[in-house]
């Protein structure tokens, strides 16, 4: 049984980490998407919003399911039996880090494979902060999630009054 990891800070998860992941799971037999908990970037959701958004868009793969984790990407690997990191690639930028995050990871984890997925070109642009700077702005952003992303999102974005809840 081949297990690979999508690893990320998914804040929030969007349609084109869902491509990513909906493309692994038609080739490994199970797909562990591995929310971090706490990236240095700056987060909008808790880690435990973010697992539940991510849970609620994938509820219906049989080989997909969601877990948090903490620590080195690899130790998370190692831990759920993953044999492959599955990655996304959206442009040139995102080769550049990827391929660095690729070479240290293989030289900490030499038995762990990563595999990239080239973006679909309707989520290339596609980022969770270009998508959170347009909730912000009131744009709209339902091609690009989820519904109940796409509400959560809204709602963390509005002022309490404006709460669509």
């Amino acid at each position: 049984m081949t297990i690979a990891i999508y690893p990320g800070s998914f804040d929030p998860i969007t349609n084109g980490h869902l491509d990513v992941a909906l493309r692994a799971a038609r080739i490994f037999d199970q797909v562990i998407i591995g929310v971090y908990d706490t990236p240095e970037k700056m987060l909008l959701f808790s880690p435990q919003e973010r697992a539940t958004l991510a849970s609620a868009a994938v509820k219906e793969v049989s080989n997909i399911e969601v877990q948090l984790y903490s620590g080195l990407t690899i130790d998370f690997a190692r831990k759920v039996g993953a044999q492959v990191m599955v990655r996304g690639l959206r442009a040139s930028a995102d080769f550049e880090f990827e391929f660095d995050l690729a070479m240290m990871t293989h030289n900490l984890s030499p038995e762990l494979e990563m595999v990239c997925f080239m973006a679909s070109p309707q989520y290339q642009f596609l980022s969770s902060s270009l998508l959170k700077e347009v909730a912000r702005l009131g744009g709209n952003i339902t091609d690009w999630v989820t519904p109940n992303v796409a509400l959560a999102l809204v709602n963390k974005v509005k002022s309490p009054s404006e709460k669509i809840f």
